[in-house]
């Protein structure tokens, strides 16, 4: 990269910060977003794959009662749960769980607290003292993401919970090598997130794969008020002119090899 790149690069990120700064920021607030950057939350994204004998009721049970109150206990949070809508085409079968974190040592530590969280082992019994031959779950799909500097920390719009016809989508990127990956973070980075918002995309979070079975990849998940804002939405995106310029790049040809998109709709008792 050149300096006048990486200069361009630098003001676009400190100035995307600010303008996304609510109008009553004070000065400190507008000096700590611009000094936000990639990896100032991690990411996990959590898919309890249910099969043939899943029992979705109980894990509906578990995270609602058990796990997301234990861990907002620990100060952890939004926490995302959804599941697949009617419009998505996967035909997965998934409870889908996103968790934020403050540092990796934050979610290495989750994972003992729990264990001697005595509310949390009460309120889990029945989920986890069932016997082995009734799981309520074929496999838990996990990764591990950190955040990108173009979408630093995750974000829950006010008024997003109230609207009962908001949805998402959960996309994966994979990409053929490392270095491809980084291009395709970097493409983010120089500009395709102003699109998303131009175009009515609101990522919720945006995350490179740091640990997780898809790698090398990058993750991100954007919300809409309904199905039909969704569809219009990708729609005005594949024809913006800025699109239509960043997306000839040369050194962004050929940095997606595979997509996986999941069209989610919010569990009741989700947080984001």
């Amino acid at each position: 990269m050149s300096v006048q790149n990486g200069l361009i690069g630098s003001f676009f990120l400190v100035t995307f910060s600010l303008l996304m700064m609510p109008p009553n920021a004070s000065a400190v607030d507008a000096q700590n977003a611009s000094q936000t950057g990639a990896g100032s939350q991690f990411y996990e994204v959590r898919q309890y794959v249910l099969g043939k004998q899943g029992d979705a009721a109980a894990v509906d049970a578990y995270l609602k009662n058990a796990l997301i109150p234990a861990l907002q206990r620990q100060g952890i949070g939004p926490i995302g749960a959804f599941e697949p809508s009617d419009s998505d085409q996967t035909g997965s079968d998934a409870i889908f769980v996103v968790i934020p974190f403050s540092n990796l040592n934050e979610l290495q530590a989750s994972q003992q607290e729990l264990a001697d969280d005595e509310a949390y082992q009460t309120a889990a019994a029945d989920y986890l003292d069932r016997p082995h031959t009734d799981p309520p779950y074929q496999r838990i799909r996990s990764e591990v993401l950190s955040s990108l500097a173009c979408w630093p920390v995750a974000k829950v719009a006010d008024g997003l919970l109230e609207n009962g016809e908001r949805v998402y989508e959960l996309r994966v990127y994979e990409s053929a090598n490392e270095k491809i990956a980084d291009t395709k973070i970097d493409m983010f980075n120089a500009g395709e997130v102003p699109i998303f918002l131009d175009c009515g995309i609101e990522p919720i979070f945006i995350g490179k794969c740091i640990a997780g079975p898809q790698m090398p990849s990058m993750t991100y998940l954007t919300t809409y008020p309904n199905e039909q804002a969704r569809l219009e939405a990708w729609k005005a995106f594949q024809v913006h002119p800025d699109w239509q310029t960043l997306k000839v790049v040369p050194k962004y040809l050929g940095t997606v090899s595979r997509i996986d998109k999941f069209v989610l709709q919010p569990k009741p008792y989700s947080q984001m």
